[in-house]
């Protein structure tokens, strides 16, 4: 949902730093190393000794880079796969470091082992909803769902909330630590929901794609092999090293 009315609005903001970074020699893909690079180590030094305002403080500062590398990419006119796979690979990473320094402080310090699971449930949440997209425009169909809650939400519910939450840690705000458990109850419930929205339309997609242009049928097991490999497979020796 973010990404559908957020993502442009940001994109014009950080366009000038994104021109600045190319003019001094600054590539996109260096920007997605530092930023991911700063994010977990924000997430993994901070969150599982229970400091979250501060932990959140160091991530904000890198996590807006998956903004700015793409800014910088289309105004450089190097957009490349390249670049799209090692953007999408290290969010895979940056969010990991993210709900697993959650998980490790509930297993720690934390002591509340139900939030541990609900942290790593979040974790694989989020995995596995990017998946099922990449997955469904891998074999061919469109995927034309984003679901509930898209990584910007999971995201964004999780930093602020659990920024907030380490206030009473580091001001003595009574009471707001509440505020996490509530981020990844969200999350995990908006991960189920987009996932099963996903899962529907993949689907339904392959069921349309399937009926228009069915797939050949498997070949069955230890039957015979087409004509050309077994030629291929009993040419003489001559002829192989020729």
């Amino acid at each position: 949902m973010l990404n559908k009315y957020a993502r442009a609005i940001f994109t014009r903001v950080f366009a000038p730093i994104a021109a600045m970074l190319l003019r001094r020699g600054v590539s996109p893909d260096t920007v997605t190393f530092v930023g991911t690079l700063g994010v977990m180590a924000g997430a993994l030094a901070f969150y599982p000794r229970g400091e979250f305002f501060w932990g959140t403080v160091i991530i904000t500062l890198f996590v807006f880079s998956d903004l700015i590398d793409g800014t910088m990419a289309r105004q450089s006119g190097r957009s490349s796969r390249w670049g799209a796979f090692l953007d999408s690979t290290l969010d895979r990473a940056a969010d990991s470091a993210v709900f697993g320094g959650i998980a490790l402080w509930y297993a720690g310090d934390g002591d509340d082992l139900v939030m541990c699971a609900v942290a790593i449930f979040c974790l694989a949440g989020g995995q596995v909803v990017s998946y099922t997209k990449a997955r469904g425009e891998s074999i061919g169909l469109p995927v034309k769902v984003n679901g509930l809650m898209e990584r910007a939400d999971r995201l964004v519910i999780t930093l602020v909330l659990a920024g907030f939450a380490g206030m009473e840690r580091t001001f003595g705000i009574p009471h707001i630590d509440l505020l996490l458990p509530i981020a990844l109850w969200a999350v995990a419930a908006g991960s189920a929901v987009t996932l099963f929205q996903r899962m529907v339309t993949v689907h339904r997609e392959a069921a349309e794609k399937d009926a228009a242009d069915p797939l050949p049928p498997p070949a069955p097991r230890g039957g015979p092999r087409p004509e050309s490999e077994s030629e291929s497979e009993s040419a003489p020796a001559d002829q192989e090293s020729a």
